[in-house]
């Protein structure tokens, strides 16, 4: 019994120097930023499994929502409600394309890429709006993810 004890309490201290370690990013929705209208920013973000990121709608009238079909196999997704500031955990590895539900035919998205992973085709060749397309392009060759 007294080994189960010990076995559980491991357990536990683990658990919370792994959730100790997890980083939260801050991702602002915004009108305008650095590189244009409509933008999330940063608009590229590395994360270990397990880090947040919190998106902060800066400006009105935006959210965050994974785009299906660029996120990891059996992933659920999310998406959050116009305005509204949400903290979104990233545990499994991969590419994540991230949008704004109202702006994503005006080119608002972001990548997230969670590990040591390389990009999927499937996930370069994304069939988006041309404005998104044209700044995920964008986006992947400023962080070295070109071809």
């Amino acid at each position: 019994m007294k080994r189960s004890a010990c076995r559980l309490a491991l357990a536990a201290v683990l658990a919370m120097s792994v959730g100790a370690q997890a980083e939260t990013i801050e991702v602002r929705m915004l009108n305008r930023g650095e590189h244009g209208s409509m933008a999330y920013e940063p608009d590229y973000v590395a994360l270990k499994p397990g880090d947040w990121l919190k998106f902060v709608a800066a400006n009105q009238s935006h959210n965050a929502a994974s785009i299906d079909g660029m996120v990891p196999e059996r992933y659920a997704g999310f998406k959050g409600r116009i305005n509204e500031e949400i903290e979104v955990r990233f545990d499994q590895p991969g590419f994540y394309g991230i949008k704004c539900s109202p702006h994503y035919g005006m080119g608002m998205v972001m990548v997230v890429r969670v590990g040591e992973v390389s990009m999927p085709e499937s996930f370069r060749g994304f069939d988006a709006p041309p404005r998104a397309r044209k700044r995920f392009d964008e986006i992947f060759a400023r962080n070295g993810l070109s071809q």
